[in-house]
């Protein structure tokens, strides 16, 4: 591979603040701080923050990479090596929004609408015929790329774009820690005293074990379900222990 090929394009780079995290990570890696950064985005507004806010990671972290923004699909995905994509078709309004409230008129409550249930379907629904297209792009125009999908419904998308393309797609969220995290809060333990093993697919994952110290957390996990979480100005039970 040339470098003329280092290419690793955002579909939907105009998230603003999901693409810095990630251009911060990536061009942290010596191995990656010299590919060329293309952002795509049908939002030229946003877009043009997103341009700024990359050269300025760029040259805060010395990193020779090159950053391109187009509002082109075509010319985004064109000898593409890795694609992320965290589009939102529809957008948080009305798409988001409707996923809510629509389920909410018959009785159903989405704790979240963007992975399960009736919310989540209806999101794979509008969102599947745009990701195939994109993919469908992919196959003429970067065959041999790397498709990183951070859109939900995760389990879903991935799911369809398997059997539909022949592009290789990996689903990606950090759900996983974030779970861990607001659990550790929530029984008011460290989350740096946890050990946890979490098995399933992404947005569809089990903890099957959740420890400190080889004691198990989820007796503790069952009382704040049953009392509420741990109130920061109160003690909570493990919190000292």
């Amino acid at each position: 591979m040339t470098k003329s090929a280092r290419k690793i394009t955002f579909i939907g780079a105009g998230s603003t603040v999901f693409a810095k995290n990630l251009i911060g990570d990536i061009l942290s890696f010596p191995e990656l701080a010299d590919f060329t950064i293309c952002l795509y985005d049908i939002d030229e507004n946003r877009l043009k923050t997103s341009e700024i806010v990359a050269k300025r990671i760029a040259s805060t972290l010395g990193a020779p990479s090159n950053i391109e923004v187009t509002a082109d699909r075509s010319r985004a995905l064109d000898g593409a090596t890795y694609a992320i994509n965290m589009i939102q078709v529809g957008g948080y309004r009305p798409c988001t929004v409707t996923d809510f409230e629509i389920p909410k008129r018959y009785g159903l409550r989405q704790t979240i609408a963007d992975t399960l249930g009736i919310g989540g379907i209806m999101r794979a629904v509008r969102t599947i015929p745009v990701l195939i297209d994109m993919c469908k792009e992919m196959e003429r125009l970067c065959p041999d790329v790397v498709h990183f999908n951070y859109v939900n419904p995760m389990a879903m998308n991935c799911w369809a774009l398997s059997e539909a393309t022949k592009i290789r797609t990996i689903g990606l969220c950090h759900s996983v820690q974030n779970t861990a995290g607001e659990l550790a809060e929530d029984i008011g333990v460290p989350l740096e005293e946890i050990n946890y093993v979490v098995a399933g697919i992404n947005h569809v994952a089990f903890f099957l074990r959740f420890e400190r110290n080889g004691e198990d957390l989820y007796p503790e996990i069952e009382r704040v379900i049953t009392e509420g979480p741990c109130s920061r100005m109160e003690p909570c039970p493990l919190r000292d222990v």
